[in-house]
Parts: C-alpha cells; sequence; structure tokens
C-alpha cells in the first residue's frame, strides 16, 4: 500500500509562486516546473521577443491571465524527493 502527502499533489502544477517572482512570476514559474533556473527563462523570454520583434513577448501576459497562483502555504517546487545522504566522514 502506497502512502500519499494529503498536503502536496502527487503531479507537478504550473502555478505561479508568490515569493520568487520579478513582474507576476511567470518566468519563475516555468522555472519550477522544468526544474531550470527561473533567471534562464527570462533571458530566454528577452532574446526571443528580440528575435520575433516583440511578438513572443505577447505570451507573457498571456500566461499570466492563465496561470494560477501558488497557494500561500503550498511547498516550492522542485521539492526534494529523497533525503540527503549522511555527511562523509561520519560523525560519532
Amino acid at each position: 500500500m502506497t502512502h500519499t502527502d494529503p498536503t502536496q499533489p502527487p503531479y507537478k502544477q504550473l502555478r505561479r509562486p508568490v515569493t520568487d517572482r520579478m513582474v507576476a512570476g511567470v518566468a519563475s514559474g516555468l522555472g519550477r516546473y522544468f526544474a531550470v533556473d527561473p533567471t534562464l527563462v527570462r533571458v530566454l523570454f528577452a532574446v526571443t521577443g528580440l528575435l520575433t520583434g516583440g511578438i513572443a513577448l505577447l505570451a507573457y501576459p498571456i500566461m499570466w491571465f492563465l496561470m494560477p497562483e501558488e497557494p500561500a502555504g503550498a511547498p516550492a517546487w522542485p521539492r526534494p524527493t529523497q533525503q540527503a545522504p549522511p555527511a562523509w566522514p561520519p560523525t560519532a
């Protein structure tokens, strides 16, 4: 029988965090979802915006509108899946 944590859904959710945001939290939410640095997502937004003449930047307000905001008590993703290994050498 498996045990599931009732406070954390068993799947990742694409949400805008309330703590780690610059403007609306879209880049931070995408970074958490895909397990990459949110700064990299912000740079990709800027580069694609420059390469497309600003058309790609229309995606940001659309995602801002569509992505739900993370609940205040929700743990941040990516959450640890296992405990950290013990320190080496082990202390007695």
